[in-house]
């Protein structure tokens, strides 16, 4: 069976309503032509690009085997930003191999190491709160989660090298965020460089100084050998393959780059909206403040962690707002059948976070924030993956989860705080995220510190 062409707009209108209010557009698809549905998003001569949200055919994707599919060419828009090194760009034993050397640094028995320094960042960015001071919690969590990202992954601290990066990243990341430099790496031919001031040369020029800090900061570790270092570069430089063989310094700048992008503003993101259901759902905010109430006064990164009523809450908020509405999108080398449909070669296949969390069937009432339904009920992979699945879901899933926990933990134990706004928020685009309209204000009502942490 064939499935119907659904996209009888425009492809470049699909294009700019997809970039400009991506879940509505969203929305309007799935309620038209029901599941699954095709568009065509990817500029002008856009292959067929069909979105999938039912489980079985989620699950089916993410069986197909990778020699049937092309990542690389579905993904392509990344590569100015990331680098043809990165891993989401590989496929076959490249991918494999980076993977397998990638793992690590992000395994649960290193989420300790990072835990200290997730918690003082987070004490440092708040440290100036007074009550009765209005906060901007849109502008306050990509401040924490680049000083997460600077000292945590790339392991650099103090120094004018630090100063520089910071200031050069948090510029690219809020320019990348904006609809003109979005719409730059869907559509490659305003991708000229036409001098420092056009918008592409702007890019490459400031991408180039990026790049120059991050070789020097390889360069500088590689002489250093300093085996105790725990951050993420440098457990990523000591790795070795199945051949004894490190990382390049392209791959190790490819990569860090990737973490950055994919970490930064994705983790912003999902704790402003975490502040804000919490805080306009009082028997959330109620529940989940007794539960922290209940933590000794040094308790250690894991016990935070392993709270689940905090847990509850960061995977309903993944649930309602996804880091990333799609999965890694796929693209067919070869004819092939999914869910009952045929579809042509040069096909592209995507698993649709967003749409999988809105199902009834799966989330009765999934417009509402409920995180007790993740306590009463286990959910497959295939039904619930905020950070994508297969062999191409996000590394770093772990570490992200961890994080939110930390900083919620922290900020929600040292204040009260309660919506400086009652009306209702709308999700809107910010690069390749989606965030709460507004700032999402909040206002300190109280300052008192109960948790003391336990260094480790």
């Amino acid at each position: 069976m064939k499935l119907p062409d659904a996209s009888g707009a425009p492809s470049l209108l699909q294009t700019i309503q997809l970039i400009a209010q991506p879940t509505a557009f969203l929305d309007s698809c799935i309620k038209r032509y029901g599941d699954p549905f095709t568009v065509r998003v990817l500029g002008l001569n856009s292959p067929p690009v069909v979105f999938f949200s039912d489980p079985l055919a989620i699950q089916e994707i993410f069986s197909l085997p990778s020699s049937q599919l092309d990542f690389r060419k579905a993904t392509h828009v990344f590569e100015p930003l990331m680098g043809k090194q990165s891993l989401i760009l590989q496929e076959g034993k490249s991918h494999q191999r980076q993977r397998q050397l990638m793992m690590p640094p992000f395994k649960s028995d290193r989420m300790k190491s990072y835990g200290q320094l997730i918690w003082e960042i987070t004490g440092q960015a708040t440290r100036e709160w007074t009550t009765g001071s209005s906060v901007s919690i849109h502008k306050v969590m990509p401040e924490i989660t680049l000083q997460i990202i600077l000292q945590v992954v790339f392991g650099i601290d103090s120094g004018p090298r630090y100063q520089q990066l910071e200031t050069l990243l948090s510029t690219l990341l809020e320019d990348v965020t904006t609809p003109l430099y979005s719409s730059l790496f869907f559509f490659p031919p305003l991708q000229k460089d036409l001098g420092a001031r056009s918008p592409w040369g702007h890019f490459v020029r400031r991408r180039a100084a990026i790049d120059a800090l991050i070789y020097a900061e390889i360069a500088e570790r590689r002489l250093q050998d300093n085996e105790s270092r725990t951050d993420i570069l440098s457990l990523l430089m000591s790795a070795r393959d199945e051949n004894g063989e490190q990382m390049s310094d392209v791959e190790l700048r490819d990569q860090l780059v990737s973490l950055l992008l994919l970490g930064y503003e994705t983790t912003a993101a999902a704790l402003a909206w975490a502040f804000y259901w919490i805080h306009s759902t009082p028997s959330v905010q109620e529940t989940l403040q007794s539960e922290l109430d209940t933590l000794s006064e040094n308790p250690e990164p894991v016990a935070i962690a392993k709270l689940p009523y905090l847990t509850a809450v960061c995977s309903e908020t993944l649930r309602i707002n996804p880091i990333a509405l799609i999965c890694t999108p796929r693209m067919t080398k070869e004819p092939l059948q999914v869910a009952g449909y045929d579809f042509d070669a040069g096909t592209i296949l995507i698993p649709c976070i967003y749409l999988a969390h809105q199902r009834e069937q799966v989330f009765p009432d999934p417009r509402q924030f409920k995180p007790e339904r993740f306590l009463k009920q286990k959910f497959s992979t295939y039904e619930y993956l905020p950070f994508g699945g297969g062999d191409r879901g996000c590394i770093g899933m772990a570490f992200s989860m961890f994080e939110m926990k930390l900083v919620l933990a922290r900020i929600l134990s040292d204040f009260e705080l309660e919506l400086a706004q009652g009306r209702p928020v709308r999700p809107v685009r910010r690069g390749i995220t989606i965030v709460p309209s507004g700032a999402v204000p909040v206002v300190v009502k109280s300052k008192q510190p109960r948790i003391k942490f336990q260094s480790v």
